[in-house]
Formats: structure tokens, C-alpha cells, sequence
């Protein structure tokens, strides 16, 4: 059997009949995740806000009809904790947040309250689960302090942000290693880790003021866009690849191994992935083709300050999980372009499509030996 496929088998057996409970499955990320975990066999409850306005993954996918699907806000500690009635979950995924820098600045408040706060509330509730075994807790590569230093930043580096959604996912790093030192610590208990990853692409983002979706809406509009800071260099990766590397965490958490693995971990592309803005509008407006939206770049003069480079490094997970990123740039484009072009087309159900999306790449996902071990051994 190729590794590829005993790779994918692992996490099955690990997945299979588990309760996973996943903040913010109706946001882009955590939509993508839940459809997995439940090709993976998992029982997973979503709590998040109701979704926004508009196109949403959530919608386009259908997923209130797959997943236990509850309201509830992170923010404040009663309403989550209604929305948890009569759960169990074996493990939680965190990954409500505020996620942009731009409205960041419009209301830092809320940002930080969601963000930090918000992770307090999740974390003091999993206190009183005593059925979680493992706790996931998404953040951001924007968690570093930023120096814009040409080297990739690791897990090691001091936490920070001059913008406050940067600094808020730094406090929320700050707040997952308090509650598993205080709260945590039993080497045979409930483990926390928390992951990082860089800008994610991917079918079902309809985020405003984020690249892709902003040329996406403008070519199905029929209408030309305007993109900030065109020189700035990011680490971007299809939204599959860092989730291929929560879900190895997630597994590990499950294991008897877990306690070695509760710690911070970066999930980032390949070094040839940390392209500039210009570089990646680009590449989507040839794979897009005829119909395309016209492109123009220019900061304007009343934009708030974001960094201009900033790039992980993923050595870690590459050496003590033989995880590593499996698609090139051009090849998570045309996987996100061709999403949206069924989208926009109607001819497909969008369901299927995304799970034969995640089919694709989870048989070219690969894991190291001694991690497929662990994983299988205590499944």
C-alpha cells in the first residue's frame, strides 16, 4: 500500500467515531476543516456566530446539514456555555476568531475581545469537560513580533504585533500557554497546542479586503480591482495544507503521545511559496483566464500600516512530523480558481466538489513513519 494512503488511513482510525467540537465552523477555514473531519468519521458539533451576509462556504456546502450545528459566542462565557449543553468531545479545534488586519483597526476592542478573551472562555470551558483529551488552538503567523527581517520566524521567536489583530493573536498565544501550564500541566491530562499557519487561499473565502476573494467577486462582477501593497511578501499556501498539519496535531493530542506534542507548531509553505502580492494576483488572473479582473496596485495614503514581509518556518514539523507542504503556488491557485468557477458556473454541487478537493489532496499527504505509529497505535 503506498504511504500515502496508509498516511490518510492513520487519521480514519484515530477520527473515526470521536466527538470534535469546532469553533467557527462557519467561517472559511473551519468549514473545510469540519467537512474533513467528517470524511475522517469524526461526530463534529460546530459552535460559532451565525454566518455573515452573502456567499459563505457554510452555505455553499450545506454544512448544517452534516455537522451538529449550534450558535454561540465565544466572547461571552454564559452564551458559550449553553451552546456546549450536553456535549462531550474527545478533542476541540479553536478556531473562532476576528481574522483580519484591516477591520482590526476599525475596532481593536472587539478584535481582542474575540481573539483573546475569546480563547479564555473556550479553554476555562474545556476545564469543565472533563472528556476532552486535546485541545487545538488556531492563531496566526501574524503572532510573531514583526521585525520584517528576511528570514522565516519560528516557533521559538518572541510573540508581538504592531497592528492590533496581530497582537491580539499574540495575547491568544500567550493565553493558551497560560491555561496549559495552570490548568493543563498533567503530563497524562487534557493537552493544549496551538498552531500557526500563513495566508491561506482557498474556495469558499468571501472575506472583504482579502486578496483572492476581492479579485474573485471583482472578475465574477465583471468589474476591475483595486490592490494594496502589491510588493509584499507573504507565505501563501491552499487553506488544505495547514490543515493537513492541525488535523496530524489533533491525532497526536489523541494519542498516549500527546503530552510530547502540546506545544506550539508552524504549518507554513515551502520557502518558494513566500511571494509577493503582484506575484499571486497575477498567477490567478492568467489561471482564471478570459474574464479575468482587471488589476490595479497602489496604496492608498489613508491605509493603515501592514507588514511587508513576513514568512514561517516549518522546519519543526517537517523534521518530528515528516509534514510538508505537497502543492506548488500555481497548483493551489487553480485548485481555488476552479472552485469559484463552479461556483459562479452553478454546474456542480459544491459539497461533492470540495470533498473531492480534499480526496485529491489528502492522497498526496504524507506523515513520517514514527508519527503514523504513534497515531495508530493508540487509535
Amino acid at each position: 500500500m503506498p504511504e500515502q494512503s496508509i498516511c490518510h488511513d492513520a487519521l480514519a482510525v484515530q477520527f473515526a467515531g470521536k466527538r470534535v467540537l469546532v469553533t467557527g465552523h462557519t467561517g472559511f477555514k473551519g468549514g473545510w476543516l469540519c467537512l474533513w473531519l467528517k470524511e475522517l468519521g469524526a461526530e463534529v458539533t460546530g459552535i460559532a456566530l451565525p454566518p455573515p451576509g452573502g456567499p459563505t462556504l457554510f452555505s455553499a456546502v450545506g454544512l448544517a446539514q452534516v455537522i451538529d450545528h449550534r450558535i454561540g459566542d465565544i466572547r461571552e462565557g454564559a452564551d458559550f456555555a449553553r451552546a456546549c449543553e450536553g456535549l462531550e468531545p474527545d478533542l476541540v479545534i479553536h478556531m473562532a476568531a476576528q481574522s483580519l488586519v484591516r477591520p482590526s483597526y476599525a475596532d481593536p476592542v472587539d478584535t481582542f475581545r474575540t481573539n483573546a478573551v475569546g480563547t479564555a472562555v473556550v479553554l476555562d470551558q474545556v476545564r469543565r469537560m472533563p472528556s476532552v483529551r486535546g485541545v487545538v488552538v488556531v492563531t496566526s503567523d501574524k503572532c510573531y513580533e514583526n521585525n520584517e527581517w528576511p528570514w522565516p520566524y519560528r516557533e521559538t521567536d518572541p510573540m508581538g504585533g504592531a497592528d492590533p489583530y496581530s497582537a491580539s493573536k499574540g495575547c491568544t498565544e500567550l493565553v493558551a500557554s497560560s491555561f496549559r501550564r495552570s490548568f493543563f500541566s498533567d503530563p497524562k491530562g487534557c493537552q493544549i497546542a496551538t498552531v500557526r499557519a500563513g495566508n491561506v487561499i482557498g474556495g469558499g473565502d468571501w472575506a472583504v479586503d482579502r486578496l483572492v476573494p476581492d479579485i474573485i467577486r471583482a472578475t465574477i462582477a465583471g468589474t476591475a480591482v483595486a490592490i494594496r501593497n502589491p510588493a509584499s511578501v507573504r507565505p501563501w499556501q491552499h487553506v488544505l495544507e495547514p490543515l493537513s498539519g492541525y488535523l496530524t496535531i489533533a491525532a497526536l493530542l489523541l494519542s498516549d503521545a500527546a503530552h510530547d506534542f502540546a506545544e506550539a507548531w508552524n504549518f507554513g509553505p515551502s520557502p518558494d511559496a513566500f511571494v509577493d502580492v503582484e506575484t499571486i494576483a497575477r498567477i490567478l488572473q492568467k489561471t482564471w483566464g478570459p474574464g479575468a479582473a482587471a488589476i490595479a496596485f497602489g496604496k492608498r495614503t489613508d491605509d493603515p500600516h501592514e507588514a511587508g514581509m513576513l514568512t514561517l518556518d516549518s522546519s519543526k514539523a517537517h523534521a518530528r512530523l515528516g509534514w510538508r507542504p505537497r502543492l506548488t503556488t500555481e497548483q493551489a491557485i487553480a485548485m481555488t480558481a476552479n472552485w469559484y468557477r463552479v461556483f459562479a458556473d452553478g454546474s456542480e454541487d459544491m459539497r461533492s466538489l470540495t470533498i473531492g478537493q480534499i480526496a485529491s489532496f489528502a492522497a498526496s499527504a504524507e506523515l513520517s513513519s514514527r508519527v503514523q505509529e504513534k497515531i495508530q497505535a493508540c487509535a
